[in-house]
């Protein structure tokens, strides 16, 4: 196929545009375009109010295979493939056990189940039917099931997010995620849009049936199970020892393969793999609060105007400080609302959640600073955890209830009164947030917000709403492994953002899928 790239359009451009400017630059007629696929969607807002759409194509002629000037390719649309070594195992192996089942536990068991190794998945929380009515449950009345919950359950804390694809990483891990997320039901565009994203409803139908493809392939997945701990035999692993969470039964699953997909919520496992004595160490994160903005004007402010044929606008903003410091936007979520994350009683956390079409009324994202090590003002290694309670703890004691702290920008820069030109998209208490945030994240925030809305005009509209707190962005920790990607017990693999070696869901399950193949490497013979 002919790669042609840079082809430019209207937003309410149709097929027959495509056709008639591929005709153009290829010199062919109509009727010598046999079909074409698009490889990339992009949105060009340089010249407002003048945007325009920016496709790069793979175009297949009837009587032509190149053409001169332009790029020949044959365009991969393959997911995870893997030869299925089941035949040929050591007969000492025993089927691997993978502790948590969000994008790193999906894409290593998946990977696993493909190799045919019939991976063992335990999952604390429940499958995302169930999880997903205790969640309804908690936004809606503040009871929270500590083990089902947004930060726990199948898929993982991105199934209750805007589900973006986005990544700094650049490989052909990268594209066979996507593209196994495409074969598992996720939209077809995710494979060539430049900011692609799942949505959360989306997501739901996708992790069922990556569950159920293991299944198929032989694995198990088993709900309702919790990590208790793992024996091990002169630093070799013999067995990972689980508690049903419904009947209170506890069992030995023997295995040489533990693989630690654990969420950067998961304190209760950290505590116990620090006791165990595994090497864990401090690592930075970031702290603040969600803006939540009218998305109208968001889109003006990108756009030049609100243009109903382009979707709604995103951004991404950075400011770097007299201090020092950095403060930035994350997880942005255009047509979005703000959510609940708690995952426990007695603390108050927030993030971003969009369905796939994003046509909800308000824009939210994080507005974060940088928190590093020496903050926390302790050497324990799960300083950042309790770091992380201390401020969520103080933001649930500021409400007394599951409602989360806000203050209009104006009120948190100024002192004074101002009226809140948006809906919340979700339950708060109007308060002074400050008291929450510790004094460096307020004092970068103030200065930080009113250089951010320079950038963009309306980000920081004194009448648009702070939410706190912004505080599981990543681990506080990083569980160590070694270049065979193991700690110093042979057969646990630290693994995805929980373990400190991630950052999203695509990074998240590339390295699932890394350690997926490490254990194949060991084990083909």
């Amino acid at each position: 196929m002919i790669k042609i790239e840079n082809l430019k359009f209207a937003p309410c451009y149709v097929e027959n545009d495509i056709l008639n400017l591929v005709s153009k630059t290829l010199k062919c007629k109509l009727a010598d375009i046999e079909n074409y696929v698009v490889l990339k969607k992009s949105i060009d807002a340089r010249k407002k109010p003048d945007v325009k759409i920016v496709l790069t194509l793979a175009v297949k002629l009837k009587n032509k295979n190149h053409v001169a000037g332009f790029e020949d390719i044959t365009p991969n649309f393959s997911g995870l493939e893997y030869e299925n070594i089941s035949n040929a195992l050591p007969t000492n192996f025993l089927r691997p056990v993978v502790v948590g089942f969000g994008p790193a536990g999906m894409f290593c068991a998946l990977s696993l189940a493909y190799m045919g190794l019939k991976p063992i998945v335990v999952e604390q929380g429940k499958s995302v039917e169930d999880r997903t009515k205790d969640v309804l449950t908690f936004w809606e009345t503040g009871k929270i099931n500590p083990f089902s919950n947004v930060q726990f359950g199948e898929g993982g804390a991105g199934t209750f997010s805007d589900g973006k694809l986005n990544t700094n990483l650049n490989n052909t891990y990268c594209k066979k995620v996507i593209n196994e997320f495409v074969l598992m039901g996720a939209p077809n565009e995710i494979a060539y849009v430049n900011k692609p994203h799942i949505g959360s409803d989306n997501l739901k139908t996708v992790v069922k049936n990556i569950r159920q493809k293991i299944i198929q392939l032989g694995g198990t997945v088993l709900f309702n199970t919790q990590f208790v701990n793992y024996t091990a035999v002169s630093d070799n692993l013999r067995g990972v020892i689980v508690k049903n969470l419904q009947t209170n039964d506890t069992k030995i699953i023997n295995t040489n393969h533990l693989i630690l997909a654990v969420g950067h919520s998961a304190r209760q496992t950290f505590n116990t793999l620090f006791n165990n004595g595994l090497e864990i160490k401090q690592k930075p994160f970031a702290m603040g609060v969600r803006i939540e903005q009218s998305q109208s004007d968001i889109n003006i402010s990108q756009y030049g105007s609100n243009n109903k044929l382009l979707p709604n606008a995103d951004y991404k903003l950075a400011v770097h400080l007299s201090s020092g410091r950095s403060v930035f936007t994350f997880c942005m979520c255009p047509g979005g609302v703000v959510v609940n994350s708690a995952s426990d009683e007695g603390e108050i956390v927030t993030n971003g959640m969009s369905y796939f079409a994003r046509d909800k009324q308000n824009a939210n994202s994080a507005v974060l600073v940088n928190v590093l090590p020496s903050d926390f003002k302790t050497d324990h290694p799960l300083g950042g955890v309790y770091f992380q309670q201390k401020y969520e703890q103080q933001a649930f004691n500021l409400t007394k209830s599951f409602y989360c702290p806000a203050q209009s920008v104006g009120e948190f820069l100024t002192g004074k009164k101002t009226p809140l030109k948006i809906e919340p998209s979700l339950k708060v208490k109007i308060c002074d947030i400050k008291k929450c945030l510790p004094n460096f994240v307020v004092e970068s925030l103030m200065e930080a917000l009113p250089m951010l809305n320079n950038k963009l005009k309306n980000f920081a509209h004194p009448q648009n709403l702070l939410i706190a707190i912004e505080s599981r962005t990543s681990s506080p920790i990083t569980i160590v492994r070694n270049e065979k990607l193991q700690t110093k017990i042979k057969g646990i693999f630290p693994c995805g953002e929980g373990a400190g070696y991630a950052g999203g869901i695509i990074s998240s399950a590339v390295d699932g899928v890394k350690v997926a193949e490490q254990i194949y490497l060991e084990n083909k013979s």
